[in-house]
């Protein structure tokens, strides 16, 4: 009988990197996330945190999850409690140790992002939240000092997005929605002004600006320019360039050299040194990875080597990658829909030489049991093209007969899904075709991956034209012959669980039952709940509380939930500061003193995810058990 711990004991392995002669990475060895070090050659890794603290979802954090200094003997980890994403800058000894802060108190009340770090200067850039009031502050730290510059403050981010080589330049940028991006110029002794961009304080009512979604910024040699990704000239993102000395015009910079095929965006840049790049690729969910040589004079990047996306690193997804300048090459993690994340070094002239240092898999489960999926992608309502995979049975399991369906929402909305193993909803994908399920997970309009465009169709329109895509998606899979879709469950997380409550109470004829985590209930109430640096971007994207309020109350679940005609599970993290508590805790009450037939699973040492591995075998059983319960595969 397949038992959700043979998933759950495939460890992961995140965020590796070298130094030192040392192979470091955050892994969940303990049942935890948390992070660890071993010898390059091989070695039983050894845990560098006390065994109480538990690390979050680097997916979450929005920056670096640590940085090692080998010089001082130090690494600098960020550090929150139980999912309650207040990240602090947290230092420990390089071999391990007790964490201490690494700037004093100075960050009591804010909640801290590193977004970037140089090893070898012992600086830190940081970005700081505060959680009293909508305020960003950009700082650089020195770790072997202590001191703290103050760089630039803005209700809007003020997100480092690039710095030059000798540290006396960065790039702060304010993101008003997705794409919609100005760019401030910080000068060592000057503070920052504006480089590029209209800022919207001096933007006329209803000027429409067109978005640019500038970010990745790198300076060119001499800070004679900017290289950076951006949509202006092309939907699915390429390069662009800003020359320093006239800034006012982004120019396109040709990208030749590729060798895969489909359809994606552009989503990597990261410098290597000198004129050589690594560009990256999101292809049909697939990642691939390119060395190129950057002619800043014909405006040009030449691909020229494949680091990731054919064989052994094909047809899945890169975790993060990290490149050793001294012995030149690199260590990733990397996974797939079938293999969990594994840690890699890649090296050679031709990067040809791939080493694998961990060989996770499911335990005790034959692979030819997995499914792999098989690409589901159909035309909506509208005519529009929305990518999707169907994940079946294996026929090795001997399932008969049309299956009772699962459809997966990702959350977001802004985000895809894709063949990794990595979180959430892999494993419980692939427990549930062990279970006799189809499972249909969509990425529907407003996810990423397909072009700025598509990703933007959400913005002031959640439960609108994404809400007839899932719809329209049922009857095309009412036509397949291999599903069952009179026995069909809906489940999702955070947007996901908004979507699902929207779709189990709007069309409650397409559900026998349904699983909400930490699904927004309440538009206006979520968005007085929210943290307050998000309220200015969500008043945009989603709809101003006050001056959108009947439009928020028509497309939240609350409206319609006396709708819900099956069984509802509800599941939250006590600490989830982006989805509270409080939150489902309404809609389970609610719906209890409706009569409606609810369960409420609660982790009180968890936030907007459920990580730790005692919470997560009960999690995926309950939903498990759940669908079995109400859909009878």
């Amino acid at each position: 009988m397949a038992r959700i711990e043979s998933f759950l004991s495939t460890r992961l392995f995140l965020y590796p990197r070298q130094a030192g002669g040392r192979l470091y990475f955050l892994s969940n060895l303990s049942g935890r996330l948390s992070l660890y070090a071993m010898d390059e050659g091989g070695s039983v890794p050894e845990p560098l945190l006390p065994a109480d603290i538990a690390l979050q979802n680097p997916k979450l954090i929005g920056g670096e999850p640590y940085a090692v200094f080998p010089e001082l003997g130090k690494i600098l980890v960020m550090i929150d409690k139980d999912g309650d994403e207040n990240y602090q800058p947290m230092l420990i000894p390089v071999e391990g140790g007790f964490p201490e802060p690494a700037f004093g108190d100075v960050f009591d009340g804010w909640r801290v992002h590193m977004r970037k770090s140089d090893s070898e200067r012992n600086i830190v850039y940081l970005n700081a939240e505060s959680r009293s009031e909508s305020l960003h502050v950009a700082w650089r730290g020195r770790l072997d000092t202590g001191a703290l510059e103050k760089l630039g403050e803005s209700k809007w981010d003020a997100w480092i997005a690039g710095v030059n080589a000798d540290h006396t330049k960065a790039i702060l940028l304010d993101s008003y929605t997705l794409g919609d991006h100005v760019l401030h110029l910080w000068r060592e002794g000057e503070g920052f002004s504006l480089l590029y961009g209209k800022p919207l304080e001096e933007r006329a009512e209803g000027e429409e600006i067109p978005p640019n979604a500038i970010h990745a910024c790198h300076f060119t040699a001499g800070d004679r320019g900017l290289l950076f990704l951006t949509a202006l000239h092309e939907d699915t993102y390429g390069l662009g360039y800003l020359d320093m000395k006239d800034p006012r015009e982004v120019k396109p910079v040709e990208t030749v050299g590729t060798v895969h095929e489909g359809r994606g965006e552009m989503d990597t840049l990261e410098h290597l040194g000198d004129d050589r790049y690594l560009v990256g690729f999101n292809i049909d969910g697939v990642s691939w990875l390119y060395e190129g040589i950057f002619d800043e004079e014909g405006l040009r990047m030449r691909l020229h080597t494949v680091v990731v996306g054919e064989a052994p690193l094909d047809r899945g997804v890169l975790d993060s990658i990290h490149y050793d300048r001294k012995k030149d090459r690199y260590v990733l993690s990397f996974s797939s829909a079938t293999s969990p994340t594994q840690i890699y070094t890649v090296r050679g002239e031709k990067r040809d030489q791939v080493a694998q240092h961990t060989r996770e898999r499911p335990l005790g489960l034959d692979p030819k049991l997995l499914s792999p999926g098989e690409d589901a992608s159909f035309e909506s309502f509208d005519g529009l093209r929305i990518s999707a995979r169907l994940y079946l049975p294996a026929e090795e399991l001997g399932y008969e007969g049309p299956r009772p369906l699962i459809y997966y929402i990702h959350g977001g909305p802004q985000s895809q899904e894709r063949p990794d193993f990595t979180w959430f909803s892999m494993p419980l994908i692939q427990f549930l075709t062990l279970k006799g399920f189809a499972v249909f997970v969509p990425n529907a309009r407003g996810s990423t991956g397909y072009g700025l465009k598509y990703t933007k169709q959400v913005d002031r329109d959640w439960g609108g034209r994404d809400r007839l895509d899932h719809v329209h998606a049922m009857k095309v899979l009412s036509r397949d012959p291999r599903i069952d879709t009179s026995r069909s469950g809906v489940v999702g997380r955070s947007y996901g669980g908004y979507m699902t409550l929207t779709l189990a109470s709007r069309h409650p004829e397409l559900w026998s039952a349904a699983v909400d985590m930490f699904g927004p209930y309440d538009l206006v109430n979520f968005m007085s709940r929210i943290p307050e640096t998000w309220k200015p971007y969500f008043a945009i994207a989603v709809g101003d509380p006050d001056k959108d309020r009947d439009f928020l109350a028509e497309r939240s679940p609350r409206t319609y939930i006396e709708n819900i005609a099956c069984p509802l599970l509800v599941i939250q993290g006590k600490n989830d500061p982006r989805v509270v508590e409080a939150e489902s805790r309404d809609l389970v009450e609610h719906l209890r003193e409706l009569g409606k037939d609810v369960e409420y699973l609660l982790f009180e040492n968890e936030g907007h995810d459920v990580l730790k591995l005692e919470n997560r075998v009960r999690c995926y059983n309950a939903i498990t058990d759940f669908f079995v319960k109400h859909l009878k595969p």
